[in-house]
């Protein structure tokens, strides 16, 4: 290969081992079955035993290895048993994503509940704080590592019905800033992914409820795209990172909105 000359091959993750938290539908889902179609053998953590065997078997029939298990990711003293125990099944973690997520449609500080608060700040921060530290104490031992955050717009602009979800997720921002700073020298790269509205279950009300029409034509005038994202096309975002074509690449948070974040 011709140096600095992009190839196909520095996108084929064969012989990686990747786990991707809430991996057992919408953009998780995507990003696990886009990971395997590059080769990396793929665990899945998620609360669903059901919807964790349904995504099992669409990765074996990729052809992947691949191993599922229940995780609530709340569960402070249960994650890093869960890294160890995929890394048991498949082998020393390369890539972690950090995909589980819930939101909390408060409706603003006034009626923020402290239970709805401390949910979303341990599903979405500290998960991805614990995680990320069991996880990068094993690539650290290799010297290589990719840990991929899902952050999002309303980690940029805010959201006033949703004050718990957009801080966590704008703490993700910063969060993933500092830990690749801290592990570039390890060889381990560190970045996010800032999904506009895409098209999962839990956006499905805002697309074909008619109480939120006049919302859904707010958002698709905003979106240059003029459509609703897809989750595959954040697991393309995923596999660009997660690859050795993205090893300069740190510390950064990828939009996948449509150019939502333009304006």
């Amino acid at each position: 290969m011709t140096q600095g000359r992009p190839s196909s091959c520095n996108f084929d993750l064969s012989g990686k081992v990747a786990l991707v938290t809430g991996g057992n539908r919408g953009i998780g889902r995507a990003i696990a079955i886009g990971l395997a179609q590059a080769g990396a053998a793929v665990a899945i953590l998620a609360r669903d035993a059901t919807r964790n065997a349904k995504v099992e078997a669409e990765l074996e029939r990729i052809g992947r290895r691949t191993h599922a298990d229940i995780l609530d990711v709340t569960d402070r003293a249960a994650l890093a048993p869960a890294i160890a125990g995929v890394e048991r099944a498949l082998g020393p973690i390369d890539i972690l994503v950090n995909n589980a997520g819930n939101t909390d449609v408060s409706g603003g500080v006034l009626h923020q509940t402290e239970q709805g608060w401390d949910n979303a700040i341990a599903t979405h921060l500290t998960a991805t704080m614990l995680l990320s530290q069991a996880a990068a104490a094993s690539m650290q031992q290799r010297g290589r590592g990719k840990i991929i955050n899902l952050a999002s717009m309303y980690g940029i602009f805010g959201a006033g019905a949703l004050p718990s979800y957009a801080a966590a997720k704008g703490a993700i921002v910063q969060l993933t800033k500092s830990m690749a700073i801290e592990l570039a020298p390890h060889g381990i790269q560190v970045n996010a992914i800032a999904p506009g509205w895409i098209a999962t279950e839990m956006t499905q009300i805002v697309q074909d409820d008619a109480d939120w029409s006049d919302f859904n034509a707010m958002l698709m005038a905003r979106t240059p795209a003029g459509r609703w994202g897809e989750p595959e096309e954040c697991a393309g975002a995923a596999v660009f990172l997660a690859s050795q074509a993205a090893n300069f690449i740190t510390g950064i948070t990828l939009p996948v909105d449509g150019g939502y974040s333009v304006f």
